[in-house]
């Protein structure tokens, strides 16, 4: 059987050939068809119909050597569809799938040493590849650099497809996990084991996020749409009351008609995780620990100060976070947002409230913190608002319940089986389909009604984004709900929201509520 792990290298711009150890043609990436054509495309290629004899070794042996040991990287010739043969530096990338040696070999430029004055054939344009390679030759030009800007093309490539096919498998547990954690009770003997794999697995989401972001090639510029602030709040809040258990008394009170607020949810997710984690620590020590969590709109008819915050005439969504802990020394007070300066001594790096100063203040927000030595702290978190409200019911499982119907799309069995569980459970009726094309073909039977599809925007063959401008012109009533680890879809097109992978069983359900009509942004 083919192992998956190879295509993320489908869209590179370098020839990538997926071998086994006989060095049979298993899989080939559009590069390196364009360059190899015929030869490596049909069923039964082998690599030996491109390799020349002064590679002084048979294709079929020469993958043996390296069955277990780190990737190599070599020069090779290999003869291509323009005819002759060319040089490449080719990565060999081996790797074990169900118990059987499998290869990946990527094919980056030849270059010569800088100091060599014969020109260098170069097969891959940087940018694009060719349908076939340039007859002529072209001189080197800044060969270390060319070199250096092909290996980190095909490392965020592979960071790329890592984070995708890492955030489906946190998806699935994720899911799952707070499934379970909803039904089990307080005193459950799993319940600790339980939210012990959701601390995992939210700390694995964080590597993945970060692992997406170092893939991307360039910075998001698309103006995201209004969210809601009460859903990150409640999320963060959620997170550490389960994990303290009764330590600590929580007092929540979201504003029930908030303001809509434009905002990277990752970002001000982690703006918030990290000053509840303060308040806990604070208020940790000692017994009868309790912290206030709310949120409020703020309208200022004329600018305002807020302790170290200058604030702008217009709309805000204030959250604000207070404890009843030590407090704040006023000589430490005015220092706490500075880099590397922390009264926590050990291992702590001094970074956490400089970097949520740093994050609500891209946002065009801001923060401001007031205390008193034994009468606790409180930090208020303003970000700028649009006045469309979200408007949010009584919380409790009995508002996530409903009865519509649902078409849940993508290409990863285990995100279908963890969908299905979970809207199941709710009393939703679910269908899945595993492709774009299944989807259609489901859609188009008569006896076919949906109220809503949810669908990976990354899927191969046809892609979410296709699928549900499809979808539009089939079933223009029908609601869409786009999830994916890494891509967010630029469009606002009416009935179209997003959901960020990995997420929960209670976001899942919140979403699919929001959008089939409980808890919709009005103006």
């Amino acid at each position: 059987m083919k192992p998956d792990v190879f295509f993320g290298l489908e869209s590179a711009a370098w020839p990538a050939l997926l071998l086994d150890t006989r060095g049979r043609v298993q899989r080939a990436n559009p590069a390196a068809a364009g360059v190899f054509g015929a030869a490596i495309s049909s069923a039964a290629a082998d690599l030996s119909a491109i390799w020349p004899a002064e590679n002084g070794v048979p294709s079929d042996q020469f993958f043996t050597r390296w069955q277990q040991s780190p990737a190599p990287t070599v020069d090779l010739k290999l003869r291509t569809a323009a005819g002759g043969t060319v040089m490449f530096t080719a990565a060999v990338c081996p790797f074990v799938s169900e118990g059987q040696n499998w290869f990946v070999l990527q094919l980056l430029p030849f270059v010569k040493p800088a100091a060599a004055p014969a020109p260098v054939p170069v097969p891959v344009a940087l940018e694009t590849a060719p349908a076939v390679l340039p007859a002529e030759t072209r001189p080197a030009v800044d060969a270390g650099g060319i070199l250096l800007k092909q290996k980190l093309d095909c490392a965020l490539q592979l960071a790329r497809t890592v984070s995708l096919d890492f955030n489906n498998a946190l998806t699935s547990v994720l899911g799952h996990a707070s499934l379970l954690l909803g039904k089990a009770e307080a005193g459950h003997p799993w319940r600790h084991s339980l939210l012990e794999v959701e601390k995992s697995a939210a700390r694995a989401a964080e590597i993945a996020n970060d692992l997406a972001v170092f893939s991307r090639q360039e910075k998001e510029t698309r103006r995201t749409p209004p969210g809601n602030l009460n859903l990150v709040m409640n999320r963060c809040v959620d997170f550490f009351r389960n994990a303290q258990g009764e330590k600590i008394v929580w007092k929540v009170q979201p504003e029930r008609d908030l303001f809509g607020a434009r905002f990277d949810e990752a970002k001000v997710q982690q703006a918030l995780t990290k000053v509840l984690e303060n308040s806990v620590e604070a208020v940790s020590a000692g017994g009868n620990g309790q912290i206030t969590v709310q949120s409020r709109n703020v309208e200022l008819s004329e600018p305002t100060q807020d302790r170290n915050v200058r604030l702008a005439a217009g709309a805000y969504i204030c959250v604000e976070i207070g404890d009843n802990g030590a407090g704040i020394d006023p000589e430490i007070l005015p220092r706490i947002f500075e880099p590397f300066f922390s009264t926590k001594g050990g291992s702590h790096r001094g970074l956490g409230l400089a970097l949520v100063y740093g994050i609500i203040s891209n946002h065009g927000g801001g923060v401001a913190v007031s205390s008193q030595p034994g009468a606790g702290a409180s930090v208020r978190i303003y970000l700028p608002a649009e006045k469309g409200l979200f408007r949010d019911g009584p919380g409790g499982d009995e508002d996530l319940h409903g009865t519509a119907s649902i078409l849940v799309v993508d290409d990863e069995s285990l995100i279908l089986t963890m969908a299905e569980a979970i809207l199941t459970e709710y009393g939703y009726r679910v269908l899945t389909a595993g492709s774009g094309q299944k989807a259609l073909a489901l859609l188009s039977r008569e006896d076919t009604k949906v109220d809503l599809v949810v669908t990976d925007m990354v899927m191969p063959a046809m892609s979410g984004r296709e699928l549900a401008e499809r979808i539009r012109q089939l079933m223009p009533e029908a609601k869409i709900l786009c999830t994916s680890g890494y891509v967010m879809p630029s469009d606002r097109q009416a009935g179209t929201a997003y959901l960020q992978k990995p997420f929960t069983s209670r976001e899942l359900l919140a979403k699919v509520k929001q959008l089939l009509g409980s808890a919709l942004a009005v103006d």
